[in-house]
């Protein structure tokens, strides 16, 4: 009986959000997801990239790496709270509303907790897209890689903002090491320990901290930006 009521709910509530836009989130708007277990939480192959889809291994689990399962926190070592966040089955065992609420929470209780920054709305609204998808263990690989428009704004800053700077920037910056500007970013550039560390590099802490390799697209795209001059465009 449980079973068939909460599935459901489980249902209705995917079919309700089908019907509907969203505007970009904050943390006062955003409605809760449903929580953990529900519809879609298989996981999916490797498929092309689509702009429509949120892909937990490319976009999401990057993201909670970065900002939540850094250590003493969420990693699978702390496992703060009883939570591990490095990996979708600890995502998923965690409660997906209640990871919602932790990083939608007052300044004194959100995650990442101070002082660390918060999400941007921009993280918390793929991870929203994701929740509303079914929350699926997707992954995909892009059917292309663009090398011919690779600018710091709009190809190296999402890259380093999301996989890097969760641990990278504010007051608590890793090391010491904060890439939340151009300025910073460029200065690692010049002394060669960006490249060393996203390229795993022998001799240099290797980047994303816990996380998967940057994709070979993305360490391409890095390479031309550094060999370009690292411009600020």
């Amino acid at each position: 009986m449980k079973k068939t009521v909460f599935f459901l709910f489980s249902l209705a509530f995917m079919i309700g959000f089908s019907h509907c836009k969203h505007e970009p989130l904050s943390p006062n708007q955003a409605p809760m997801p449903p929580t953990g277990g529900g519809p879609g939480t298989g996981g999916g192959g490797n498929v092309s990239c689509s702009p429509d889809t949120a892909y937990f291994q490319q976009q999401v689990l990057p993201i909670f790496i970065s900002n939540c399962a850094v250590s003493g926190c969420h990693d699978a070592v702390t496992r703060e709270e009883g939570m591990d966040l490095s990996n979708y089955n600890g995502v998923m065992a965690a409660g997906l509303s209640d990871i919602w609420k932790m990083i939608n929470e007052d300044p004194d209780d959100r995650m990442p907790p101070l002082p660390r920054n918060a999400l941007s709305n921009e993280q918390k609204n793929t991870i929203y897209k994701w929740m509303q998808q079914g929350g699926k263990n997707n992954s995909c690989q892009p059917s292309a890689c663009d090398t011919a428009n690779v600018t710091y704004s709009a190809t190296i800053k999402p890259i380093i903002a999301n996989k890097c700077q969760g641990c990278h920037s504010g007051t608590a910056a890793s090391g010491g090491i904060d890439l939340s500007t151009h300025e910073r970013l460029k200065a690692k550039v010049s002394d060669g320990r960006l490249w060393g560390a996203v390229n795993h590099l022998a001799g240099y802490s290797p980047m994303p901290k816990g996380g998967a390799k940057l994709s070979d697209c993305e360490l391409g795209q890095i390479k031309l930006w550094i060999d370009g001059g690292a411009s600020n465009n």
